[in-house]
């Protein structure tokens, strides 16, 4: 049975966000968020910047970190993070949420990935944080 090529590339797209992740992508995501996303970005509960913690993001509604600066666009986008919605939305912030103020592009698959897996592995907040 032959499959077309973009359910193909959707299978692989799926299979490569839910894949095991190794040591060394986990530093390698580290490394890159640290250079990428947290001039932005603060993991630290309660502490946003410029742009909101990403402490506990898996799950989180988009846009609704309390006292974090969103535009209105992405307070009403009716997105949950998840590593795919992550992925899309790393790739091309304005595409996914027109009028977000996240400005930042990651075009490179591999580098959002490791960034995403990263992020998964942090500890969870604790509750009220």
């Amino acid at each position: 049975m032959r499959f077309p090529l973009s359910a193909l590339s959707i299978a692989a797209l799926g299979l490569w966000l839910i894949a095991p992740v190794g040591a060394q992508e986990l530093a390698e995501g580290e490394r890159l968020f640290r250079g990428r996303c947290a001039s932005c970005h603060s993991l630290e509960p309660g502490q946003s910047r410029i742009a909101p913690n990403l402490t506990g993001v898996f799950d989180r509604a988009a846009g609704q970190v309390a006292g974090a600066r969103y535009s209105e666009a992405l307070r009403n986008a009716g997105l949950v993070w998840n590593a795919e919605q992550l992925d899309t939305f790393l790739e091309n912030p304005r595409q996914v949420v027109p009028g977000t103020t996240m400005t930042y592009s990651l075009r490179d698959a591999a580098q959002r990935q490791a960034i995403i897996a990263y992020l998964r592995g942090l500890p969870r907040p604790k509750a009220g944080q």
